[in-house]
């Protein structure tokens, strides 16, 4: 089984490494639809603290049509999730859910190679920070 994420350590400021994620990926196909601020949720919420943590939603419109006419069901996992992750000395951890990885929720959509080549555009964006 493949990883269920892109994965990649930078070192800087988070909301610069956002705002260079965000304009990585508009190459892939990719653009943000949702973005929430997970540590101000939990905070807000729960009272909680923890490290700053920003969810993204990014969605290649293509892919995520091509795969909603094979299964509708594929809305339950749109728009895919990119995690930022505020660590230590600096580090941000960036983790994007991969768009191959729906198949292992959802065997009827088929991959095909708009699909691969799009993940491997993102991986390749992802990995260019």
């Amino acid at each position: 089984m493949k990883e269920l994420a892109i994965k990649k350590n930078v070192t800087g400021n988070m909301n610069t490494v956002i705002e260079q994620l965000i304009e990585a990926i508009k190459p892939a196909g990719f653009g943000i639809l949702t973005r929430i601020d997970f540590d101000k949720k939990i905070k807000e919420k729960l009272n909680k603290d923890m490290r700053p943590t920003v969810i993204l939603g990014a969605c290649n419109p293509g892919l995520a049509y091509d795969a909603y006419q094979q299964a509708t069901d594929v809305a339950l996992l749109i728009p895919c999730n990119i995690v930022v992750t505020e660590k230590e000395n600096g580090e941000v951890l960036i983790e994007a859910m991969r768009p191959s990885a729906m198949m292992q929720f959802l065997p009827e959509i088929k991959a095909n190679e708009k699909m691969i080549e799009a993940e491997k555009k993102l991986e390749l964006a992802i990995n260019s920070l």
